[in-house]
């Protein structure tokens, strides 16, 4: 009764996103097959800017340059691209505001926005990331917990238990959408073999449209 229970929960929690209070979605048509992502109207900036550099065609014949099984897919710049042109600008440093959202965490599926270390959790610009992880147990979510000083809901440990996720990164990055269609192109993505900096040794090549 516990296992269906649990079962239950992580097919609520896959479909908790998908009603019609949101309003944007966007397919990734890649290398390995397309998959459709949902946007959170909860994390308006994100996703704003997100549609407006869709719009402009700066994801057009993108790579997903940072591959780490387990972990997550990374597309865009690079860290060391984006840090190299704000280097080169001579000008304050360009992020978005975090909007981290508790009800929003790191399940498998979920896109983030990378960032550095700054203390105010803002993001990148132009670094949207996949989520893949692992499985969690209990005892697990439970360690995490106490070292981040946050508390994990039952849907969001039905979640991690079943289907897993990227636990240890909530809290931390911003979350502003998921996969809704195609789950399965991500997690052959994750799977492609890589180089000793994470990079695809067959470059995987992503546009996004607007649906």
């Amino acid at each position: 009764m516990k296992a269906l229970f649990i079962s239950m929960l992580a097919v609520f929690v896959l479909n908790l996103s998908n009603g019609s209070a949101q309003t944007h979605r966007v397919k990734f048509a890649t290398s390995k097959g397309d998959f459709i992502v949902l946007l959170y109207d909860k994390t308006p900036a994100h996703r704003d800017l997100f549609l407006k550099l869709v719009a402009a065609g700066d994801y057009k014949q993108q790579l997903f340059n940072r591959v780490v099984k387990q972990f997550v897919n990374q597309g865009g710049l690079l860290d060391e691209t984006t840090l190299a042109l704000e280097a080169a600008a001579k000008q304050p440093v360009v992020r978005l505001p975090a909007e981290i959202v508790p009800e929003y965490f790191h399940k498998k599926g979920a896109l983030g926005a990378g960032r550095d270390d700054n203390p105010q959790k803002a993001s990148y610009v132009k670094q949207p990331y996949f989520v893949i992880g692992k499985v969690y147990t209990d005892a697990e979510l439970d360690s995490l917990e106490i070292k981040k000083g946050i508390r994990y809901s039952a849907v969001q440990r039905a979640a991690y238990k079943s289907i897993g996720g990227a636990a240890r990164l909530d809290g931390d990055y911003t979350v502003y959408g998921e996969v809704v269609e195609g789950l399965d192109v991500v997690e052959k993505i994750n799977n492609v073999s890589t180089d000793k900096s994470d990079a695809p040794v067959e470059p995987i090549v992503f546009s996004v449209t607007l649906l």
